[in-house]
């Protein structure tokens, strides 16, 4: 895949991030997520872009972007498909360094979170056996390659893409744009790295209370799967968790572990309690910089600013 750099240059000097769709260079947000937004620029929909506006300087962002591709390298050699993809810098004077990621868009109506709404129940099953299959590849990596090398992953639906490909469906992972791993145990990206994105504000606490579980729960396979099923009360599908219970303890037994619909119920209501503070203080962050600071503020949320 080859970037248009001048392109995103282009785009990232007249970007509006408080509302992309009147930058001097359209674009639409497909997605969100906590550090990055996901978007389409102009008429090409064969291209998804990740914006990470958190570097200092080009080192800090090229560093960055090395991690990146060794992280989808060693998910790649873990047996995981990944789409096409590709990263630049862009620096624009004044404003922070930008990381942009570039992936091969793949149809959005084959995202997992989307097709529990569309299938049927028996394609259901086949679809969340193979995801936690897929997610199981990770572990299997781990107990290969660990202690001295290991790899984190967040497999919960929205994070994959279920494709026929002649006589099979396959599952593609789109979300790498957080390269977490660990060699000889050392966690390879840097934690304070992702606190830019937080309101200043709350940094110390985040930093305090949640940003070891953060780095941490993507490598235990426990809290890996109760988050892929936790998700499907967040996609208004509850019915669907005790199937996804099954299959999911099915694959821990013989680890001796088991997960129980209770614990999932908490663990969702605990996630979302603290996501949806942790977006509306971002907003309010938002607020306070643009509205009364008068500056800019860098992250893409949802929503438009009110002012």
């Amino acid at each position: 895949m080859k970037i248009d750099h001048d392109l995103l240059v282009r785009f990232e000097e007249g970007l509006n991030p408080q509302d992309i769709e009147s930058s001097s260079i359209p674009a639409r947000c497909i997605g969100y997520g906590e550090i990055s937004a996901i978007f389409q620029i102009g008429d090409n929909e064969s291209i998804v872009y990740k914006r990470l506006p958190l570097f200092k300087n080009r080192n800090e962002a090229e560093d960055y972007g090395l991690l990146y591709h060794e992280y989808c390298e060693l998910l790649k050699k873990a047996g995981i498909r990944l789409p096409e993809d590709e990263t630049t810098v862009i620096e624009v004077p004044g404003r922070p360094v930008v990381l942009y990621i570039a992936q091969q868009k793949l149809p959005g109506d084959r995202l997992c979170h989307r097709l529990i709404h569309t299938l049927d129940q028996d394609s259901i099953k086949i679809m969340i056996q193979q995801v936690v299959s897929e997610t199981a590849k990770i572990w299997e990596f781990n107990r290969t390659f660990g202690p001295s090398l290991k790899l984190a992953i967040d497999g919960q639906l929205s994070n994959w893409v279920w494709i026929k490909e002649e006589k099979d469906h396959v599952l593609y992972f789109i979300d790498t744009s957080t390269p977490l791993y660990l060699k000889e145990g050392v966690e390879k990206q840097n934690p304070e790295l992702l606190l830019q994105s937080a309101p200043g504000f709350l940094r110390w606490m985040i930093r305090m209370f949640f940003l070891e579980d953060v780095m941490t729960r993507y490598y235990d396979p426990v809290l890996v799967n109760t988050d892929l099923a936790g998700n499907l009360f967040k996609e208004q599908k509850p019915e669907l968790v005790p199937l996804a219970l099954e299959i999911i303890n099915s694959h821990l037994q013989d680890s001796g572990k088991k997960i129980t619909l209770k614990e999932i119920e908490k663990y969702y209501r605990e996630d979302k309690l603290i996501w949806t503070l942790f977006l509306s203080f971002r907003k309010i962050d938002r607020w306070i910089k643009t509205s009364l600071l008068r500056k800019r503020y860098e992250f893409i949320l949802p929503g438009k600013i009110k002012r």
